[in-house]
């Protein structure tokens, strides 16, 4: 039996009031002295601890690990997407912030006139500045160590030579391949080069990807110092090469989610206005641990007010393995997602006085006393005085469906799965921590290979993140130039009693991030669970706030679980009113771990056994 490590041991008064967490772990807690990493696919683990291994710090290992993360999980993440991470460095936690704004002419007036209500989910007309590969860069140059040729040739490898595909690529490319082979022939050519998906195990290859990669380390062949050398690759991707392809080929009108046929608006001056950056984060305390996050441009203060909420409960209200703690974690995940859709967005993003009041105490006190016994409808936002909350459309699936009949004859071919945005992806995750005490919990996404069509000349295709804005000018997320999309990217660090880098975590799971991390937080934290422990715990989450994805529906009362929560707490959340959808034993969650137990100081990482895929390791 694995027992909970001593750095997050609670009190007896905790451990008692908690489900006692399982006999037996898929897989070990991990712990040793070198470095750990913990990812959401093998080969990405490898790479990292392979830099690590040859002298590299946390952050070389981290962006190898991530650019191989792009070649083997390219339904999940990719070069034309968006990066969030938290990162240690002298002045204590920082957001690298790689979320690419909106382009210069995408404008509500703009998707308005093409007889739109909602950015599209699949097309380059969702596309922002694709913001991952800079964001890498800028950590290369400003922590890293490593020269840029070394740190991507574990990418260009599995890009020339070619990987074992995972299932769920071949399963995603099935989804859409009506609409690959009618509508999208470049991304037919790239992922059913055998004019079908690609089975489970089939060796699949990107050339086109691992020479952009190596063009990119060429772009800097003759600089005279290795920051010199990474700068000339950002600049031949923001503003050279990679720039000039993304317009080109998105000036060229494609079939979008919704039927639509239209051109992007993205442009070379777009990419090349943007810069990835080093941002202060925000963050609250929770039994002795400080919690750090992103500001509310994303979602990252959700798992801050809910925390918030939540601590003024005792202990036997927190346990997600009980009808009375699941029911609670539920409702308040409500609370906080209300607020997130009222509050949260660009407009956001410099209001301290508004994160000053959402994460206040006598804020979450207000909302803790809305939680009753029986379950809440959701999207019931708190009231702020002076100011006057977003209430975005609450749009059943049913009626979405309902009000989007089948495409006539102009768009006819395409498959549903395409019409009712099932071409979106889902989400990487990586942590790495290092002997010396660096620190890095990134979640990359967007730019999954279903997004938009591939770009030939790149072998990748542009990201969609611009659905998560409104075409409603009232919003805080609303659609403007130059502003970012509320993404639901959002890895958390936590800080030991004495503000030290204790833990880099995160998931995939787009509104449901969070979610669950919220559950592995309170099972360890307050539950005397290891990392392994909380991982392997049933999960669950709620579907009862407005969906931040194409086509933003709403399922009240909505919640997912895993069977394993057992069928007489499914059977007592559903008597308090819970809308609730088993979703199978092993399905919720992807989380990763990795960190530093506060007293002793040994390293440790965890992953995720759900679809046999996440791995960690370390020494």
């Amino acid at each position: 039996m694995e027992q909970p490590r001593t750095a997050s041991q609670p009190t007896d008064s905790h451990v008692n009031a908690f489900t006692p967490p399982p006999a037996h772990t898929t897989r070990p807690t991990l712990r040793g002295s070198f470095g750990m990493v913990s990812s959401t696919h093998w080969l990405a683990s490898a790479a990292a601890q392979a830099v690590l291994e040859r002298g590299g710090n946390a952050f070389d290992a981290a962006a190898a690990g991530a650019f191989v993360l792009h070649v083997v999980e390219p339904h999940l993440n990719g070069p034309g997407g968006d990066l969030v991470a938290l990162v240690t460095t002298d002045d204590g936690p920082r957001v690298l912030m790689g979320q690419g704004p909106a382009p210069a002419g995408a404008t509500i007036e703009h998707y308005r006139a093409a007889g739109l209500d909602l950015v599209p989910g699949a097309g380059a007309l969702a596309a922002v500045a694709p913001g991952a590969v800079d964001a890498w860069l800028l950590l290369l140059t400003e922590r890293g160590t490593w020269e840029l040729a070394d740190v991507l040739a574990f990418a260009i490898h599995y890009a020339r030579h070619g990987h074992p595909a995972v299932a769920r690529v071949g399963l995603t490319v099935a989804a859409v391949k009506d609409l690959f082979t009618e509508h999208w022939p470049t991304s037919a050519a790239q992922w059913m080069p055998e004019g079908r998906p690609p089975a489970d195990g089939e060796v699949i290859r990107n050339e086109a990807y691992a020479r952009t990669l190596e063009r990119l380390v060429e772009a800097g062949a003759d600089a005279g110092s290795r920051t010199d050398r990474i700068e000339a690759a950002r600049e031949a991707f923001a503003s050279g090469f990679v720039a000039a392809a993304v317009e080109e080929f998105a000036a060229v009108p494609h079939h979008h989610s919704g039927g639509g046929v239209h051109a992007g608006v993205i442009t070379a001056a777009d990419m090349g206005a943007f810069s990835a950056s080093l941002e202060t984060p925000c963050s609250i305390t929770f039994r002795g641990r400080t919690v750090v996050k992103t500001g509310p441009w994303g979602q990252g203060p959700v798992l801050l007010q809910t925390l918030a909420i939540l601590d003024g409960f005792d202990d036997a209200r927190l346990d997600p393995s009980t009808e009375l703690g699941a029911h609670t974690v539920l409702e308040a995940l409500k609370l906080a997602l209300a607020d997130r859709d009222a509050w949260y967005g660009e407009a956001a993003a410099g209001d301290a006085e508004l994160l000053a009041h959402l994460l206040s105490p006598e804020y979450a006190a207000q909302r803790r006393a809305l939680i009753t016994e029986e379950a809440s409808a959701g999207e019931e936002p708190g009231e702020i005085p002076g100011r006057t909350p977003h209430r975005p459309p609450r749009v059943t699936p049913e009626e979405f469906e309902a009000s989007h009949p089948e495409p006539g004859e102009a768009s006819a071919g395409e498959p549903t799965v395409a019409r009712f945005g099932r071409t979106r992806g889902d989400t990487c995750h990586l942590d790495v921590v290092d002997r010396d005490g660096n620190m890095i919990a990134a979640t990359p996404s967007g730019g999954w290979l279903q997004s938009s069509p591939t770009i030939p000349e790149l072998g990748f295709c542009l990201g969609t993140r611009l659905q998560m804005t409104w075409l409603d000018e009232t919003s805080p997320a609303a659609l403007r130039p130059g502003a970012r999309p509320r993404t639901t990217l959002t890895p958390t660090m936590l800080l030991d009693a004495d503000g030290r880098p204790e833990a880099a975590l995160g998931s995939p799971g787009g509104d449901q991030q969070d979610q669950w991390q919220l559950l592995y937080l309170l099972r360890t934290l307050v539950g005397g669970y290891s990392p392994q422990q909380a991982i392997d715990a049933p999960m669950l989450h709620t579907t009862a706030m407005v969906g931040s994805f194409w086509p933003r529906t709403v399922e009240p009362y909505g919640a997912v679980v895993e069977d394993r929560l057992g069928d007489d707490v499914i059977a007592g959340l559903e008597r308090r009113g819970h809308r609730i959808t088993r979703a199978g034993d092993w399905s919720l969650g992807r989380m990763c771990v990795a960190g530093r137990e506060p007293d002793t100081g040994v390293l440790y990482a965890a992953a995720n056994p759900r679809g046999a895929q996440g791995y960690a390791t370390g020494r």
